[in-house]
């Protein structure tokens, strides 16, 4: 191995944490509107599709465990954007339900995907084909994760 794989410019995980950031910022403006972080933002993304699910499924989705999105869902429940409620018939499941002001905020947050696919530059077609990489990166990993 040469000192060229130690530089920087050469870092897969670097690029992808960087542009990571760089978009990250890019919602911040639109979220502190909401007034919501852009790890709640995920999270009411996962609930507006699919509501009244568990934590374990929502972590699933976000690649999050519970240590990260239990306090994260006790924000959002103090908010009322959320209602936590445990299994009746195993406590270990908490199930995560949109309140009627969870579920308004999607109505206001609607125009913030395409106004950061905008800010990217990226044809559509680009951002598909980036998207597609990269979800298949994801899936690879969670893969080679998964075997050790």
């Amino acid at each position: 191995m040469t000192d060229e794989s130690l530089k920087l410019d050469n870092q897969l995980c670097f690029a992808l944490y960087a542009c990571s950031r760089e978009i990250t910022k890019l919602y911040k403006p639109e979220l502190d509107k909401l007034g919501i972080t852009y790890t709640q933002y995920i999270a009411l993304l996962v609930l507006w599709e699919k509501d009244n699910i568990t934590v374990k499924e929502i972590g699933t989705k976000l690649h999050l465990d519970s240590g990260t999105l239990t306090p994260l869902f006790k924000k959002l429940e103090c908010m009322n954007l959320v209602k936590r409620t445990r299994d009746t018939v195993d406590e270990r499941n908490v199930y995560i339900t949109l309140t009627p002001l969870g579920a308004e905020l999607k109505k206001m947050a609607i125009s913030i995907p395409k106004e950061i696919f905008c800010s990217t530059g990226l044809s559509p077609q680009a951002a598909v084909t980036l998207k597609e990489n990269v979800n298949s990166l994801l899936s690879n990993l969670d893969s080679t994760h998964k075997k050790i």
